[in-house]
């Protein structure tokens, strides 16, 4: 007599989960794990006091918002893990000598603190340019942006066949070096090449060693030319590489390379000329071709000169718009335009679905007549 009985599942019983999902703009976090890669190099991981599935696309980034010395600082990162594992991002931080964020992160960022991030944004991503073979070149810690693809690609079982390379200075600088070599045991369409510069007295190496050059490419990725290329690193690095792709006949429409660097530390003596030269515009301009720009929140409005931004007529009010880039990149900036129109050169800072709601970057918005922002 057959004693096995099936069990029959109630669907009644399973509860839906309501759970915000992350979209482009603040958000409060919570560091709950620091993680010591390198030793110069750790990862902080993320979540929300209440569940949030963050989703994004491999490669992007977020804005950390921070206070460091009494003054509001703004800081942009690769996230370095995975959409794969939405309850949490991390990122993961280099110190840097001398490096005003990079180093407090190191001395202060703790398990159980929180602070402000802006994002998800940014254009350099592996799924707005699907390939069935990639090629991800790092150097240094822009190895982030490159792990986010690999993992997803890992976690996904996803049919690509990927190709990873990462420079590095010696092998104690390799980041990721035991989950990469994991990844490159347990699946086949993963290939793992490391390169260090030099070695250090005392450490065995298995690898490459030197930069990445046309030998060692050739015979890492012979089939390198059939392949989507994303590559991240320092800028002499990226250079190199670009060079390198462009002496061999590589399709550089096949080129994705990370767009963003440390951000960008405002000239004071610049500001000042700027100021003065709008000043002068705006005196000889007559009244008729100046552009008024109101903030409805405030009750504050301003007249200004063709070709300002709406950052611009907000600081001559003085009201701070938080900005971290100046160049459309990190969406901090971020304001809802009410009224007229504007002209925004971004370079990834906000989606189409926020421009569509009406959401500008007001770094990078010149009015193309009277404006009102909500601000």
């Amino acid at each position: 007599m057959n004693n096995s009985s099936v069990s029959v599942v109630n669907t009644d019983a399973f509860e839906p989960v309501t759970t915000q999902v992350w979209r482009n703009g603040r958000h409060m976090v919570r560091c709950v794990k620091a993680i010591q890669e390198t030793w110069d190099v750790k990862t902080y991981c993320f979540m929300a006091e209440q569940p949030v599935m963050f989703f994004f696309k491999p490669g992007q980034f977020v804005t950390l918002e921070l206070e460091i010395q009494g003054e509001q600082i703004f800081r942009s990162y690769t996230i370095s893990s995975s959409p794969s594992v939405p309850y949490s991002f991390s990122i993961t931080v280099k110190r840097v000598p001398g490096g005003l964020v990079s180093n407090w992160l190191h001395d202060n960022m703790a398990e159980g603190m929180d602070l402000a991030v802006h994002g998800p944004v940014g254009q350099f991503n592996s799924i707005d340019f699907p390939a069935s073979k990639v090629l991800l070149l790092s150097g240094g810690v822009g190895i982030t942006p490159v792990m986010s693809m690999a993992r997803w690609g890992f976690d996904t079982n996803a049919d690509v066949d990927m190709v990873f390379v990462h420079s590095a200075r010696t092998p104690r600088d390799v980041i990721y070096q035991r989950e990469l070599e994991n990844m490159s045991a347990r699946i086949s369409n993963f290939h793992l090449h490391l390169i260090c510069e030099r070695l250090e007295s005392g450490q065995g190496w298995y690898g490459y060693r030197g930069f990445l050059d046309q030998a060692k490419l050739e015979m890492i990725a012979p089939d390198f030319k059939e392949r989507e290329v994303f590559c991240c690193g320092p800028t002499p690095y990226m250079k190199a590489v670009k060079k390198l792709l462009e002496s061999l006949g590589f399709d550089m429409n096949r080129y994705h390379e990370e767009s963003f660097g440390a951000t960008p530390v405002a000239d004071e003596e610049q500001a000042i000329q700027d100021a003065e030269i709008a000043a002068e515009v705006a005196e000889a301009l007559d009244a008729s071709d100046m552009y008024q720009v109101s903030f409805s929140k405030t009750g504050k409005s301003v007249q200004i000169a063709p070709g300002e931004t709406v950052h611009a007529a907000a600081a001559k009010l003085g009201l701070h718009i938080p900005k971290a880039c100046g160049m459309g990149i990190c969406g901090t900036c971020k304001a809802k335009r009410l009224e007229g129109e504007v002209e925004m050169s971004h370079n990834g800072g906000i989606t189409d679905e926020d421009v569509a709601e009406g959401y500008i970057l007001t770094c990078c918005s010149v009015p193309q007549g009277n404006v009102v922002v909500e601000y």
